[in-house]
């Protein structure tokens, strides 16, 4: 199988890779998200992220970037592909519930409430414009913006999102068992409440069922002239879905193969619809020898903190695939 489902096409000369970070009050419901020790935990799986990839180690917490199984954390792939590729992330953050242990560009958001009692995201219009505002901003300093992001639960509120759009959405789960039953349960929740209430502007759908990720990005994507990078699985679906809503331009997005052909979900059939044709990373982790890296191949994890988008740039910034796969053997074995 070759590193990339197809052949790099451009070729950046200052790229910015820019991970946005954010809570939805749905990781803490237990069975959502396994991204955290506990379900309570998972608010501060992004700023755990953050500081792996920037700093290369978890100062805040003693924890290892390892899940309970041994599966390396997305963000171990990300960090491995910053130090490939000499570049330091831009760390965005859209409304975290803790403050943040890293530098982060702060659009002034709140952490994403439980859509199915209230509106998730009240102040989407304004992470809509501050996104737009920044993405022009980069516009002056960089030829390829790729956006990652770090949402616990983001795959539930995407799937409310999506469906809230008019897409008949399966979305992925960091779980090999994909929750479903419990993630259709709150989508059915949270859309009758849409239903009920009579919304149907796509961005008040965001506001009313999503999380602060998902505006921002679409507004990034509106305010950036250069080439765009959705570097994520299911939950930049949604934010492509909105973009597509509001007649913004389609981006391109990548991914992990373990996303693009997830059995429990239907990315491409979604993708399709939205009318993309995503770009996947098949970085051949079950050929590694490592039995962390394998259980990618099973389903666990499968993508996060932009890791496939940052393979991808690496790719593009003229990295061979075994190179990549060296990088990220490196950066797992230094912390067995």
């Amino acid at each position: 199988m070759a590193f990339l489902s197809e052949e790099i096409t451009y070729h950046p000369k200052r790229p910015v890779f820019a991970p946005i970070l954010a809570n939805t009050m749905l990781s803490k419901v237990p069975g959502i998200s396994g991204a955290g020790p506990s379900p309570e935990k998972t608010v501060f799986t992004p700023i755990l992220d953050a500081e792996l990839i920037a700093d290369g180690r978890i100062t805040s917490m003693p924890i290892r970037p390892n899940t309970p199984t041994g599966c390396p954390t997305p963000a171990t792939i990300t960090r491995a592909m910053m130090q490939l590729c000499g570049l330091a992330p831009f760390f965005i953050n859209a409304g975290l519930e803790h403050p943040a242990t890293t530098p982060t560009y702060h659009l002034c958001g709140e952490p994403g409430r439980d859509p199915r009692i209230s509106d998730a995201v009240p102040m989407a219009g304004m992470l809509y414009q501050r996104g737009r505002e920044l993405g022009a901003f980069l516009s002056r300093l960089s030829d390829m913006l790729v956006i990652g992001e770090c949402v616990p639960g983001g795959t539930t509120t995407s799937l409310c999102v999506l469906r809230g759009l008019g897409y008949d959405a399966r979305v992925s789960s960091s779980f090999i068992d994909n929750p479903h039953s419990l993630k259709e349960e709150i989508a059915g929740a949270v859309l009758q409440r849409i239903r009920d209430e009579g919304i149907t502007e796509p961005l008040d759908i965001v506001a009313a069922a999503g999380d602060p990720m998902i505006p921002a990005a679409a507004g990034m994507v509106e305010g950036f002239s250069g080439e765009i990078i959705l570097a994520g699985g299911t939950q930049m679906l949604s934010v492509a879905a909105l973009t597509k809503a509001r007649g913004v331009r389609l981006p391109k997005i990548a991914t992990t193969i373990y996303v693009h052909d997830d059995p429990s979900a239907n990315f491409r059939e979604i993708a399709g619809a939205i009318g993309l044709s995503p770009v996947y990373v098949d970085p051949g982790f079950g050929e590694t020898g490592h039995s962390g890296l394998a259980r990618y191949c099973i389903g666990e994890v499968k993508e996060g903190m932009g890791a496939g988008g940052a393979m991808y740039l690496a790719r593009a910034l003229g990295h061979t695939g075994s190179m990549i796969r060296d990088a990220i053997m490196r950066t797992v074995e230094a912390y067995s």
